[in-house]
Parts: C-alpha cells; sequence; structure tokens
C-alpha cells in the first residue's frame, strides 16, 4: 500500500488546507486508507480533522472518504472493465464486503451493475433505500404542472435534461423499492454518457446523503421530534445539475412561485433543447449567455432579473464562475464564489449551496416559507428576521439543510 505522499503543511489557511486535502484524496483515495491517515496528511488531529469538515465540508471526514473512494470507484468500473474487486481494493476499501456497501448505499446499484452502464442497452436499474419516500420526490419535480422540462406522469418522472453535448429524455419509473431508468436517445448511451445520467438520477432521487444522523439528533430533543417524526426518511432531492439550480434561485428572487415557474417555462421554451415527447431540456448556460437580456423583456423579466440571469449565464459559460465544480470544493468557498456575482445574495447564495450543491448546512436566511415555519414551530407572534432565524436554526446544525427541508414540508406545501 502506498502512504500519503507527506503533510500538506500548516501554513496553508485552514480553508485551502482542506481543500488541497480533499483535492488529494478524491484523486487518490487509496493512499488514505483512514480518516486518521487524512489527519496526518494534514498536520492536524482526528479532532481538528472532524472540526474542519464539519465547517468547510458539512459533512464528517469519514463520510467524505466514503463519497470520495466510490466516486473513484465509478470512474474505474467505467473505464477499465475488469474485476470488480480490484476497483475496491484501489480505492481503500478494507474488505469487498465494504465495498459492496458503501457502492450500494450511494449509488443504488452493485458495482458489477454500474459497470454494466452502456454496454447493456439505455436503461438502468436504481435501487432505493429502505423508508425511501418516492412520493415527495415525484412532488418536488412535478411541482409545476405545467413545466416544459420535466413532467410526473403517475409513478413516472419525464426529465430533459442536456448530458454532454445531447439533449436527453429521461424516464424514471418507480417500482417500489427501485427506479427504472430510460434514456433516450438511445444511440448515445455508451459508458461514459451512462455514467453521466447516472450521476445525474443520483441528484434528482437525493441519494447522496444519508437522512439518519439528521434524524437521530433532532428526535433526541422532545421540542423537535414532531417536526421530523411525521416525514422520517425525508432527503433533498437536487436539481439535475448546479447550474439549473442557480437559474431557478435567480428566477424566484422577489416574485411568487406562480410567477417563477411561469419565468422558467418562458426562458426553456425560449432557448432549451427540444426532446421527444414535447419537453425542452433546460437550457444551458451558453445558450443563455447568448442573449442580450432585452430578449427577455417580452417574457415579463424585469430588466434587473434578465441582467442576472444573463449576467450569470456568461459567467458559467466563459469559466468565471465554475458552479459544476463548486461542490468539490469547500462550502466558505462556494459561497464566496456565488456571493460575488452581481444579483446573487445570501438567500439566493445559500438556496444553490442547498439545493445545486448538496451542501448539508445552509439557511436560506430571509426565505419566506422557511420563516412562517418556524413562526408557527416556536409559537411566535412574528416572523423573525435573519438574525432570529439563524439562531432558531442553530440547534440544527450541521443539517441545518435538511431542517430547512423538513420545516418547508411542515406547511404541507411543495419545497421549492
Amino acid at each position: 500500500m502506498n502512504q500519503p505522499t507527506g503533510k500538506i503543511g500548516q501554513e496553508i489557511p485552514e480553508r485551502a488546507l482542506l481543500e488541497k486535502l480533499i483535492s488529494k484524496v478524491r484523486l487518490n483515495p487509496g493512499e488514505y486508507r483512514t480518516v486518521a491517515a487524512m489527519a496526518a496528511a494534514a498536520g492536524v488531529d482526528l479532532g481538528r480533522l472532524e472540526e474542519l469538515f464539519r465547517l468547510h465540508a458539512h459533512r464528517a471526514p469519514e463520510v467524505f472518504l466514503d463519497q470520495a473512494r466510490v466516486g473513484y470507484a465509478c470512474r474505474r468500473l467505467l473505464n477499465h472493465f475488469g474485476p470488480t474487486v480490484q476497483a475496491g481494493e484501489s480505492c481503500g476499501f478494507l474488505s469487498p464486503a465494504a465495498f459492496q456497501a458503501s457502492f450500494h448505499r450511494l449509488t443504488g446499484m452493485t458495482p458489477g451493475k454500474y459497470q454494466s452502464l452502456g454496454r447493456e442497452g439505455a436503461s438502468f436499474t436504481v435501487d432505493l433505500p429502505a423508508g425511501y419516500r418516492q412520493e415527495d420526490v415525484l412532488a418536488y419535480h412535478g411541482r409545476d404542472p405545467l413545466s416544459l422540462s420535466e413532467r410526473v406522469e403517475g409513478a413516472t418522472l419525464f426529465k430533459a435534461l442536456r448530458v454532454e453535448d445531447t439533449d436527453t429524455l429521461l424516464e424514471l419509473e418507480f417500482r417500489g423499492k427501485a427506479v427504472k431508468v430510460r434514456v433516450r436517445p438511445a444511440e448515445k448511451a455508451d459508458p461514459i454518457f451512462m455514467g453521466k445520467v447516472h450521476h445525474r438520477v443520483v441528484r434528482m432521487l437525493g441519494l447522496g446523503t444519508d437522512p439518519a444522523p439528521f434524524e437521530g439528533n433532532a428526535c433526541a430533543d422532545p421540542s423537535f421530534q414532531a417536526l421530523v417524526e411525521a416525514r422520517r426518511g425525508l432527503r433533498i432531492p437536487l436539481t439535475a445539475d448546479v447550474w439549473e439550480s442557480l437559474v431557478w434561485a435567480i428566477l424566484g428572487q422577489q416574485v411568487n412561485l406562480a410567477f417563477a415557474y411561469t419565468l422558467r417555462r418562458r426562458l426553456t421554451d425560449l432557448c432549451g433543447g427540444a426532446v421527444s415527447g414535447g419537453l425542452k431540456a433546460h437550457p444551458t448556460p451558453g445558450a443563455v449567455a447568448a442573449l442580450d437580456p432585452a430578449d427577455l423583456a417580452p417574457l415579463q423579466f424585469s430588466r434587473s432579473k434578465a441582467e442576472y440571469v444573463v449576467e450569470a449565464a456568461r459567467a458559467v459559460a466563459a469559466g468565471e464562475l465554475p458552479v459544476e465544480a463548486l461542490p468539490a470544493g469547500a462550502a466558505p468557498t462556494a459561497e464566496a464564489r456565488l456571493s460575488a456575482r452581481r444579483g446573487i445574495g445570501p438567500w439566493t447564495t445559500h438556496y444553490v449551496m442547498m439545493r445545486g450543491c448538496g451542501f448539508g448546512d445552509c439557511v436560506p436566511l430571509g426565505d419566506a416559507g422557511l420563516t412562517a415555519a418556524l413562526q408557527r414551530h416556536y409559537g411566535l407572534d412574528h416572523r423573525p428576521d435573519a438574525k432570529e432565524t439563524a439562531r432558531l436554526m442553530a440547534p440544527f446544525a450541521p443539517h441545518r439543510s435538511l431542517a430547512t427541508f423538513h420545516f418547508w414540508a411542515s406547511l404541507k406545501g411543495v419545497p421549492a
């Protein structure tokens, strides 16, 4: 077994130190067989490493290490057609059983089934964990019945999206404990393409995180038990990619939900890519970047909203705002990169971090639904302001994203 290639260096500020460690572990997790090995490479003790991960990565170091190993194994399986056990060994799992369990938990597939992606047609099946709440996921993705980019029919979700350079239609059919995924056009279904489709599906199903740690902590406090018990197993379904969440957050600024849906449909109709079934893929950054903000005025975009979404698209398309890379780094870095752009304030930033990046300890301060739910839960005679919202949400750290989602769900509406 190779050993980590020396300490990263304590002279680096802590956030940068952690980001460098994260990058090194993702590149070769087999060098870090334990969390202690990561701590040694960073030059910190275990307690400090746990604190750094909680503050900057919004997860425990062992959770990150598991995710890094499985991500590495996925890349290896798609690129090297050989025994799956070798993939598990190469990424640092101590036994085949541990590899199988972690891989299945985070991907919904066995390593062997994952390795067959794109080699056995344009479909695959994702297993769902025990207690999975498919009705919530279908309700979220079907929240706009007139949407041009997704449609729910019974227990089937149709989602149009751009994968690589192809406008693609996904059909996700929920079958009890599993989801059957079909991809059109089928001729694009090579292993790399299907691996990217699978990644999007895992995001949309909210399979990347485990709700159990939050539920255990919250239910230990009687004042929070009622909030969680009725919705055990609730997960946060992410947008198909980070860019989609950024567009949605900008469109949702200072307008009601119904009008935000309307703006999203109009933007998709204007520059989304058509797929079969009458749907259109969410517009790419390049497509929106090619617009003049004035092009959106006839669609009832305010001048500022039109400018914000086009400017954001141009920044993403030019690589100045690498939104799809943000989940792989530190949460404060993502916050700084997003909030530095014109038109992306604290609410938009934290919404994107939560729903697009999947960071687990975010609070969209100023969110009307969250403040209404907090007012009701705590029996307040007023809507809490940002400072009070932050104080009321503090007990839920480091799981404030999922706590926010529970508060939204407590209003008996569909989360935005």
